[in-house]
């Protein structure tokens, strides 16, 4: 018997290079009901008496004749200890996306921004597009260009994240990318 220690089933030996993972599929439900079952190790009659659904709707989803709802689904998942969550491409956690306290960004009309867009509270000199027109500023706004936003969101990935990306160029500033794009300024 030796004395070093022995490495997880699952996890991979130490010096090895993990596997690459295909991308994340299409969410096999049924299968996850089954493993919830299986982990929980509960007959089908009790799963659907603890997540308070009829035994019947355990079957169909099981048989893959329903699709649960996501609160049922995350009500049968919590009874195995598991959680719903989404995950990127490389398998990272998809954060939601929080409301700003006390209903805080709405535009004037009471609607709240897109989502899509990066709001930009107090904009500075050039950041509002009514500027050029001599418009008093709103409290809040949005870069329209979506070529601008992706670029900015691009330049801030790579100034946060530059040991990642020390082979990649460099992505534009908001004023070389202005200087490049005139039009969108």
């Amino acid at each position: 018997m030796s004395d070093a220690p022995e490495s997880a089933p699952d996890q991979p030996d130490p010096g090895t290079e993990t596997p690459r993972r295909p991308p994340p599929g299409s969410l096999d439900v049924s299968g996850l009901v089954r493993a919830v079952r299986r982990r929980a190790d509960l007959s089908q009659r009790e799963l659907a008496q603890k997540a308070g659904v009829a035994v019947s709707t355990v079957g169909r989803i099981e048989a893959r004749r329903l699709v649960p709802t996501v609160a049922a689904l995350e009500r049968l998942l919590a009874l195995a200890g598991l959680a719903l969550v989404a995950v990127d491409e490389r398998y990272v956690l998809v954060e939601p996306q929080r409301d700003v306290p006390r209903d805080g960004m709405r535009d004037g009309a009471g609607r709240r921004y897109p989502a899509h867009l990066d709001v930009i509270v107090q904009p500075g000199s050039g950041e509002w597009w009514g500027y050029k027109y001599g418009l008093a500023g709103p409290p809040e706004t949005y870069h329209r260009s979506r070529a601008y936003r992706d670029n900015q969101r691009r330049r801030l990935q790579w100034e946060t994240r530059v040991k990642q990306f020390r082979t990649a160029r460099r992505p534009l500033t908001a004023e070389e990318w202005l200087r490049r794009h005139p039009e969108e300024g």
